[in-house]
């Protein structure tokens, strides 16, 4: 059975561009673990309390939870970081020092769904030449070498959506005695405390 050259070039293609969007989507990842790992460096999250202690032993609490990044907001005590004697070196807010949580695995946020779609848009390019090449070229031989890089194709198509079919769950409620807001835009600017939570915005 002999191979069309054109069929070997574009299945050549489309390999590349699948191991592409293999390796973009890996470096997204990994760039986005090593951020969430420098913005926390020196906390330690406490589960069973969702609570951050920051290295002075003081704890952040919740404060808001943004459903479109999927984030949840932890604050410390304005107070407590204002006196701190290592401000300096934490944070320049006088509202206390502030840290995120993902509640979902990657991709969670805005950003990283961007990425993400990027990296489908070269998966769905691979997978529109190799389905041309099959219909141009439709001998046995040739449908034999499409059909590995197709069937890779399928295989990264569907892990990479995976997380359109995901349903969040575990959301924070929302409540004046939590001093927690959920929001569709953007973060939170309020306190900790419910005293300095206005009304309208609860």
């Amino acid at each position: 059975m002999s191979v069309s050259t054109e069929v070997a070039l574009f299945s050549g293609y489309a390999t590349a561009l699948l191991v592409l969007a293999g390796i973009l989507d890996k470096l997204a990842q990994h760039s986005n673990s090593r951020a969430d790992r420098y913005r926390t460096a020196g906390f330690r999250y406490h589960p069973q309390h969702d609570a951050w202690a920051c290295p002075q032993d003081q704890m952040l609490w919740p404060i808001s939870f943004d459903e479109r990044q999927q984030l949840m907001y932890y604050r410390a005590k304005p107070s407590v970081c204002n006196s701190c004697p290592v401000k300096a070196s934490c944070t320049t807010s006088s509202h206390g020092r502030e840290v995120t949580r993902p509640t979902q695995p990657w991709p969670h946020s805005e950003a990283a769904r961007f990425h993400r779609g990027l990296v489908l848009v070269l998966v769905g390019l691979a997978a529109l030449l190799l389905l041309v090449m099959a219909v141009r070229h439709h001998q046995p031989g040739n449908l034999a070498v499409l059909a590995v890089p197709l069937l890779g194709s399928a295989v990264l198509a569907r892990k990479f959506t995976e997380h359109f079919r995901r349903t969040p769950t575990g959301f924070p409620e929302a409540t004046a005695a939590a001093g927690l807001r959920i929001t569709r835009t953007s973060r939170t600017t309020w306190g900790t405390d419910p005293k300095d939570i206005p009304q309208d915005k609860i």
